[in-house]
């Protein structure tokens, strides 16, 4: 294969890629359509396939991208709270996360709403980038139980995670169990203000 095709495949996948991210956050995941994509794109529906074995592929691609551009932004939040208490930091992140979810709703739903592959693992890069977002929240948690097993630690960071994440989920979703945008920040304060601290007797 010559470097030019080569480019343009490469040109060509990096472009649906583009259109399906633009697709999913004007409209959501379940709008993606092959044919319509390829439309957009400039190609017969068959090239989608040659890039990826189907649309659920091309929705991790566009997660992986939505997961890197959501680390960016926790990562800008930890330096901006460097040297706060580790309860203030894991406070910054989680208001890093909701804003994000807030700013970018439907390709962070995206990003838990797609179907994981039933056979073979889910890819590697998929699960560091979810593993990047755990680091962040590990490093005040093993400030805050130096003793704990690692093995604990790791089950009170997803823990953490799924916390936050349901206080925003909920929070956006208008449900019944969560509370208008303006109090989202203030309710994630309150839950993960008091990690550490003692239960009253």
């Amino acid at each position: 294969m010559s470097e030019k095709v080569k480019a343009r495949k490469a040109a060509l996948r990096e472009k649906l890629i583009v259109l399906a991210e633009q697709q999913i956050a004007e409209r959501g995941m379940g709008s993606l359509r092959a044919r319509e994509l390829a439309k957009e794109a400039g190609c017969a529906v068959g090239a989608i396939y040659t890039h990826f074995d189907d649309l659920n592929a091309l929705i991790l691609e566009v997660n992986g991208r939505t997961f890197r551009k959501l680390g960016v932004q926790v990562a800008g939040a930890v330096a901006q709270a460097k040297g706060q208490a580790p309860n203030a930091r894991l406070i910054a992140m989680s208001h890093a996360y909701l804003h994000f979810a807030s700013d970018n709703h439907l390709l962070w739903r995206a990003l838990f709403d797609i179907e994981m592959p039933t056979t073979g693992a889910v890819p590697q890069w998929y699960m560091d980038a979810l593993g990047g977002l755990f680091s962040y929240i590990a490093e005040p948690l093993a400030e805050i139980f130096p003793d704990m097993p690692e093995s604990e630690l790791d089950l009170m960071v997803r823990a953490l995670f799924s916390s936050v994440h349901g206080i925003v989920l909920l929070g956006l979703q208008n449900r019944i169990s969560g509370v208008p945008f303006d109090h989202i920040e203030q309710m994630i304060a309150q839950v993960l203000g008091q990690v550490g601290n003692p239960l009253p007797l």
